[in-house]
C-alpha cells in the first residue's frame, strides 16, 4: 500500500505520514515548496501548486490511496484577502487533483478521504449532529465547508471509494488551538470564552490520524464526523487543562466583545459551538483508544514532558 497526501507538512498530515511508516505503508506527498521534497525509500515529495493548476503527475504512481489535507489554516485574522485564500486553497487543491486524476491510471486507486470541517453544522448549544444533519451555518466558515464538500463530489466519477471526514478540535501539544489555549493557562490567565456553554467536539491526534487510514483501507464511503464520542463545554475543556497542568483558573469568562476586538471576525471560531456524534464511524468498527477528554489530555501533556516537542515545528523526523 503507498498513501498520495497533499497537506503534509501540516499537523495531521504528518500524525498520519508518521502512522504510515509505523504501519510499513510508503508515502507519497505534493508540496508548494520545492525545499520540502525529501525522496528517500518510504517518503517522496512531489511539487504541485493548486493556485495554477500545476502539478507533478508522478506523485500518483503506485499510490492506492489519496488523502487530502490541503487547506490554509483558519486561525489567522481574517482579512478579505485571507479568507479568499482560505477559500481557494481548499478548491483549487481538489480541482488540481481532479483533473491530474482524469490524466493517470487509476486502476490502483481503491478510496479517496477529504478533509472537511464540522464548521459545516449550524452554531447551536441544543443540536446534536450526525452526519445526516442537513443545516449549513450561517457564516463564513459553514459556506467554506460547504463549497469544499461539493468540490469533492465529482471524484465520484472515478469509481473508487470517496469520503469526507469533518474534522472537530484536534487536540495536540505539537499546534492547533490547544497549545494556544494552554499559554494563559500556564501564566494564571486562562479563562473559558463567553459563556463557556458552548460544544467542543474534540479528537486526540492520534485517534484522528488512524480515523483517516482506517476509513481509507476500509473503503468506506461518504461522510464521517472526525470527533471523539464525548465532546465538552468550553468551561470544561479550559479546566480540564487546567487540571492537567496542575494550575488554578482565575480569571472571569472573557467576554466575546473583546475577543473580537482582539481578532476581528475570526473570533467566531471561539464561541460557535457544535456537538457532534461518532456514532456512525463506530459502527463501522472503529475503536477510539481516547474517549474522554481527561485522559487525552494526560496523554498529551505527558508525551510532551517526555520528547519536549511541544512544539509545532516537530515531526522533521518525516518532513521538514
Amino acid at each position: 500500500m503507498k498513501v498520495l497526501i497533499t497537506g503534509a507538512t501540516g499537523l495531521v498530515g504528518s500524525e498520519i505520514t508518521a502512522l504510515c511508516h509505523a504501519k510499513g505503508i510508503a508515502v507519497n506527498y505534493l508540496t508548494t515548496n520545492r525545499d520540502k521534497m525529501v525522496s528517500n525509500e518510504n517518503l517522496q515529495g512531489f511539487y504541485w501548486n493548486p493556485g495554477t493548476g500545476e502539478i507533478d503527475l508522478r506523485a500518483f504512481e503506485g499510490a492506492s490511496t489519496i488523502i487530502n489535507l490541503a487547506g490554509a489554516s483558519i486561525s489567522k485574522r481574517w482579512s478579505r484577502r485571507y479568507k479568499a485564500e482560505i477559500r481557494s486553497s481548499r478548491l483549487n487543491a481538489l480541482k488540481t487533483l481532479h483533473g491530474a486524476l482524469k490524466k493517470v491510471d487509476r486502476n490502483g486507486i481503491i478510496s479517496f478521504v477529504s478533509a472537511s470541517a464540522i464548521g459545516i453544522y449550524p452554531d447551536s448549544l441544543t443540536a446534536y449532529y450526525e452526519e445526516d444533519a442537513k443545516g449549513i451555518d450561517k457564516s463564513f466558515l459553514g459556506e467554506v465547508v460547504h463549497a469544499w464538500e461539493n468540490e469533492v463530489n465529482p471524484f465520484d466519477e472515478f469509481g473508487f471509494s470517496v469520503s469526507k471526514i469533518r474534522i472537530g478540535l484536534v487536540m495536540s501539544t505539537k499546534g492547533g488551538a490547544l497549545p494556544e489555549m494552554t499559554r494563559p493557562i500556564r501564566y494564571f490567565a486562562g479563562a473559558a470564552f463567553g459563556s463557556g456553554e458552548q460544544w467542543q467536539s474534540w479528537i486526540h491526534i492520534s485517534d484522528l490520524a488512524r480515523m483517516f487510514l482506517f476509513v481509507a483501507e476500509n473503503r468506506l464511503q461518504g461522510i464521517y464526523n472526525g470527533v471523539g464520542p464525548n465532546p465538552v463545554t468550553n468551561n470544561k475543556l479550559v479546566k480540564e487543562v487546567a487540571r492537567a497542568l496542575k494550575k488554578p483558573l482565575f480569571l472571569p469568562n472573557i467576554p466575546r466583545v473583546v475577543m473580537k476586538a482582539a481578532l476581528g471576525e475570526m473570533s467566531y471560531i471561539l464561541f460557535s459551538s457544535q456537538r457532534a456524534g461518532s456514532k456512525k464511524i463506530e459502527e463501522e468498527g472503529f475503536i477510539f483508544n481516547y474517549r474522554n477528554v481527561s485522559t487525552a489530555l494526560e496523554d498529551l501533556y505527558r508525551n510532551s514532558a517526555r520528547s519536549n516537542t511541544a512544539d509545532p515545528a516537530y515531526n522533521k523526523e518525516y518532513i521538514s
